[in-house]
């Protein structure tokens, strides 16, 4: 493991089901038996921001985080999957980046943002 990337993660994908008006299986399924469940290895993850607001009946605690793959390895995630990460669970924030490198046109490197709401 790279002193740069010491993390690992673990990105979870909702299953698909069908109901009544969806009878072709197009509804993400989040049960625990549905969900499809792989390691991320390799990940440097950073701190991006914290919020906090008052509410008259709750104080929401929005924390998020910048993910970053080792270099050259590219990173199974979309933005619709969610990841668990050192006991807690966070949705993808966006659009995850694969960036070229300017060198040889292949994957340089995976970035995405993470965040948490609570409260």
């Amino acid at each position: 493991m790279s002193t740069w990337f010491p993390e690992s993660a673990v990105r979870i994908r909702a299953g698909r089901r069908s109901d009544r008006g969806n009878p072709d299986g197009t509804l993400p399924d989040w049960s625990p038996t549905a969900v499809d469940r792989a390691v991320l290895p390799a990940l440097n993850i950073q701190p991006r921001i914290q919020t906090e607001s008052t509410e008259p009946d709750r104080s929401p605690v929005v924390t998020g985080w910048r993910v970053q793959g080792d270099e050259g390895a590219d990173l199974d995630v979309t933005a619709r999957d969610r990841i668990e990460w050192r006991g807690d669970l966070f949705e993808v924030e966006g659009d995850v980046a694969r960036w070229p490198d300017p060198t040889t046109g292949g994957l340089h490197h995976v970035e995405f943002s993470i965040v948490r709401v609570t409260g």
